[in-house]
């Protein structure tokens, strides 16, 4: 269980963190603490497994990358955490999910990857298949962003 003040200092990160020269000590300051007492707290959080990943999301559109493709890949269950990893590791690649297969549906190793355009995202996929000798997969590019939001955990907070 996560007492009430960490819950505070989870939902102070849920959304936009300021860009400032200290953005810990300015969400502390809104909390009432010191910056230390701050991010002692988040470092135990991680410690203890409650926050498992601290990042940054990049409006891809805003940076030059028009395109995306959820590419959804048919992979030997042999190989497919030799092959997640590798795949994972391409910096084109920003989410890499292991999935179970449905009956019409044979695919179970999911990449997003994202370009500067459609036949980029095209060329990465081949380079990927090459790469892995996975043969199978099938590219699903996006038309149009209808939701991109965080998880809130503590929306009253």
């Amino acid at each position: 269980m996560l007492t009430q003040l960490e819950k505070k200092v989870v939902a102070s990160i849920q959304g936009d963190i300021p860009i400032t020269q200290a953005p810990y000590r300015d969400l502390a300051e809104k909390l009432e603490i010191s910056e230390e007492q701050f991010l002692e707290i988040l470092k135990d959080l991680c410690k203890r497994g409650f926050i498992r990943r601290f990042g940054a999301t990049l409006r891809h559109q805003k940076t030059g990358f028009a395109a995306n493709a959820m590419t959804a890949w048919k992979v030997d269950e042999t190989r497919i955490d030799d092959v997640g990893e590798k795949m994972a590791a391409h910096r084109a690649v920003s989410h890499c999910y292991r999935r179970d297969p449905a009956r019409d549906w044979p695919y179970n190793l999911y990449t997003m990857i994202h370009a500067t355009d459609v036949e980029a995202c095209r060329r990465i996929a081949r380079q990927l298949s090459a790469e892995t000798e996975v043969e199978e997969y099938q590219q699903l590019f996006s038309r149009r962003e209808l939701k991109k939001t965080s998880m809130v955990y503590f929306p009253d907070e």
